[in-house]
Parts: structure tokens; sequence; C-alpha cells
């Protein structure tokens, strides 16, 4: 299969804001290639200098980059993600965008094209994210989990991401019913299962996401306890979960809270990411008016993750 790519040259107050976009546009996948975390990762000594160019580690601005189908619906996409980019860069950041730049490219060359970006990651306070094709020595008490993501959005290194998996350090106790709508790469439900989960059921609608999370699943072991579904959000899903996690965007989370409400157990949790900072107040209203009581807010730059609890 052929795939577009888009490459945005942007600010990096804007990245955040670019990669929502892609990904309201169905991108994919998105890849987002920031010399100052690179130089980071490097000064830490947790990357390689020689792994990346000069070209890319002296860059004054950041690559966001994101993949489409090559099918029907590209043209009608392609204007839909002008008109996007042309209000944030009109609107909202002013002159944020650099440039934006196409190109096709094969499916197998995407999904190994960013490998060399992908390193691994201590995701909070015990799990660590490391990548199928890296090594990786473990300190007592870490959990680690082996990621390929393929065509899937979700390598665990995304601050959504990252604090989610924060969020359910601290609430997985063990044995829990965990429903993670949205799973993309699987990442979270994995997560879930490593800390103790007893049930977890992955769900997205998105063929490329299920196929690649029911891999990951596989290659972690917990394919005893996550069970990956086809579905949109909490449609294919049965019962009554101790926590949901949905970690999409704000739009998403406000049509879907009152089903979350309905499928959590009283006592049970919901953990909501994906949230731009400009959404806060409206998400959060939106889940305390179906009856959630929130418990915690999170913030990573221009995102938000909230955990909430069903009291009632």
């Amino acid at each position: 299969m052929k795939w577009q790519e888009i490459a945005v040259k942007t600010d990096k107050q804007a990245v955040d804001a670019v990669a929502d976009i892609f990904l309201e546009c169905g991108a994919g996948g998105v890849v987002i290639e920031d010399p100052d975390t690179i130089n980071e990762r490097i000064a830490e000594g947790s990357w390689d200098a020689f792994e990346f160019p000069d070209e890319l580690l002296e860059r004054d601005f950041v690559l966001v980059k994101a993949y489409f189908p090559c099918d029907f619906k590209l043209e009608d996409r392609n204007l839909q993600l002008n008109e996007k980019l042309n209000a944030l860069n009109r609107e909202y950041l002013p002159d944020s965008i650099r440039g934006l730049a196409f190109a096709e490219v094969r499916e197998e060359d995407w999904a190994n094209s960013w490998k060399a970006y992908y390193k691994p990651v201590k995701a909070g306070e015990r799990v660590v994210i490391k990548p199928s094709w890296e090594d990786y020595n473990p300190q007592p008490g870490e959990l680690v989990i082996e990621l390929d993501p393929g065509m899937a959005f979700g390598t665990g290194t995304h601050p959504t991401t990252v604090m989610c998996i924060r969020f359910l350090e601290q609430i997985v106790k063990g044995g829990e019913t965990v429903f993670d709508i949205g799973t993309g790469s699987g990442i979270l439900s994995i997560a879930a299962a490593g800390l103790g989960a007893g049930k977890v059921t992955a769900v997205d609608i998105d063929e490329v996401a299920v196929k690649a999370a029911r891999a990951n699943v596989a290659r972690n072991l917990v394919d005893d306890v996550v069970k990956v579904v086809a579905g949109n959000l909490l449609d294919n899903v049965e019962g009554k979960a101790d926590i949901v996690v949905a970690n999409i965007v704000a739009d998403v989370i406000i049509a879907v809270c009152r089903d979350v409400f309905r499928a959590v157990k009283t006592g049970g949790n919901f953990i909501a990411s994906g949230i731009i900072e400009s959404r806060e107040k409206e998400v959060l209203e939106r889940i305390a008016g179906e009856g959630f009581k929130i418990e915690q807010v999170a913030r990573d730059g221009e995102w938000v993750s909230l955990l909430a609890s069903r009291e009632g």
C-alpha cells in the first residue's frame, strides 16, 4: 500500500497543535523530529549522537510528519488539512508554520524510517517503553514493555501516553477490569496488564491499530489478560470496568463521557487524555457534569490529562 507523507516545518510551540490536526484528519501515524528533544537525550547519555545526522541536530525548527493512505479520500483530507493548518497559522499561532512538503512512500519505508528516533524511555516510576529492536538492561522493579507500533499511532513516548501510564501506576492495585478505548498500538492495555490488572479490553476502530496492538500484546506475553477488539469506543465492550482509559482527543472525550460513566463501576476511575490545553475547561466541565469527581489533573506542555472517579 502507498501512503502520502506530509511534512510540516514548524515552531516548537505549535508542534502539539499540528500533531493534533493531523490526527483529527485521520493520519495513519505521526512522527515528530524535534532536535531539542534529541539533543537532550544525547546529553543525558540515553541516545548515541552518531545515530543522528548533523543536519537534524542543528535545525532551528521541528519537523512534524503525518501519513495518510493514498485512497479515494485523500483529496478531501488534504483540503481539510490545509484549512486547519492555515487557520492555525493565521488565527491561533501566527506564522508558526514555516513550510509544507508532500511525498509518496511505500508502507514498508514508512514503517522503518522513524525507528532511528525511537529509543527506550522511562514513562513512569516503573514502566519503561522499549522498542522491540533495541537492547535494554532493566533496573530492579522496572516493568519493561516491548513495543513495535508498526503503522499504528502510539510509541508510548508522547506526553499524553506518559501521563496515562503514571495514572495507571497509581490506581492499578491488582485484579481490575480495564477498558482501553482508542488503544492504538496497545501500550496502555499492556501497561495495565503488566501492573496487575486482571482483565483488559483494548478497542480501536482502525484495523491497522488492532493488528499492531494484537502483535504487541502477544510480544509482551499478556494475551491471557488483554483482549483486542475492533470497534468504535465502547460499542463492542461488554460489562463494566474498574478503569476506563481514553487517550484520544477532546471532542471524542466530550462525546463519549456519558457512556463512560455508565461503563465504570461505582468507585471506579476514568483516565482521559489527549486534551489540548485550550479545551481543558470544556472537558473538565463536561466530565464533572456527567457525575464524575475530578481527582487529579496533569499537564505537560500543551497537553492535559485527568483522573476522575465515579462515586455513585
